[in-house]
């Protein structure tokens, strides 16, 4: 039988969107910088809320074209704003507000969510990869939080940084501004693996495959509890987690993959 792909929106977009065998390969469409403009953001809120209750759909990659991943959010746009009456700040809330979205829809997905980083992750570009929930990079890729370099703090890009690495190393990058490599990115915590970029596509590929070969039900309860427990004191997180395991007990896909396991045969996953 043919292999299905299903491919949306047009190409010419900001955001390019492949569907085959279960993952959903969204990519940044808009080079050199594949900023993130609200044009932008918009586009790649409007896949990831799509993908939330499309079965179809098991993974996401978020890739993107060109020699940088994503520069972080469009300066250009925003400084056009200063002109603005009240100097931009309607607009400044609103890209904020646009990114802050996205960045929670990423986390809060049903569906795993892997970046395949290759190039530069700048900024808002290094808060997209921080809030997935892995992140493979070639060897060529390099991330940096610039923001103080310019006047600007990374405020935001923290958020998602600090709850990847440590407080110093988070610290470094914040306060310094410089760029870490590939190698450095995975000693921090911020990434996965390191590959050379030549194997990149292909290894993620596989993570995703590997994932989406699991059961849905269980990836969506597994991603929400690790988030939730996260987040809570030991006592409560163990509380949590145990009426989680609960649930996941009477669920029909963990009693299919128990009989399975026993049985010595594969799983049949029904998502349920």
């Amino acid at each position: 039988m043919a292999e299905i792909v299903a491919i949306k929106p047009a190409p010419e977009g900001p955001v390019t969107s492949v569907l085959k065998e279960g993952v959903l390969r969204l990519t940044l469409s808009n080079p050199p910088a594949n900023a993130l403009s609200i044009a932008t953001m918009a586009a790649l809120q409007a896949e990831f809320d799509r993908a939330r209750d499309d079965k179809a759909v098991r993974v996401i990659i978020l890739a993107a074209s060109g020699k940088l991943f994503c520069a972080g959010h469009d300066l250009k746009e925003m400084t056009l704003h200063r002109a603005d009456a009240d100097r931009g700040r309607a607009f400044f809330e609103r890209s904020m507000g646009a990114c802050a979205q996205l960045m929670q829809s990423i986390v809060r997905h049903p569906k795993p969510v892997i970046a395949e980083v290759d190039g530069l992750a700048t900024a808002a570009g290094c808060q997209l990869v921080a809030s997935c929930d892995l992140a493979i990079a070639s060897n060529e890729a390099t991330f940096c939080t610039p923001g103080v370099n310019i006047g600007l703090f990374c405020s935001t890009p923290m958020v998602a940084l600090s709850r990847n690495v440590s407080r110093k190393q988070a610290m470094e990058m914040l306060l310094t501004g410089e760029t870490i490599d590939a190698t450095t990115a995975r000693e921090f915590g911020l990434v996965n693996r390191v590959v050379p970029r030549e194997y990149l596509n292909q290894i993620v590929n596989k993570y995703a495959q590997t994932i989406a070969s699991k059961s849905p039900l269980t990836l969506k309860i597994g991603k929400e509890a690790f988030y939730q427990q996260a987040e809570m004191g030991l006592s409560d997180a163990y509380e949590y987690a145990s009426r989680v395991m609960v649930e996941n007990m009477l669920a029909r896909d963990a009693e299919e993959g128990i009989g399975a396991f026993i049985a010595k045969r594969d799983p049949k996953w029904t998502g349920e």
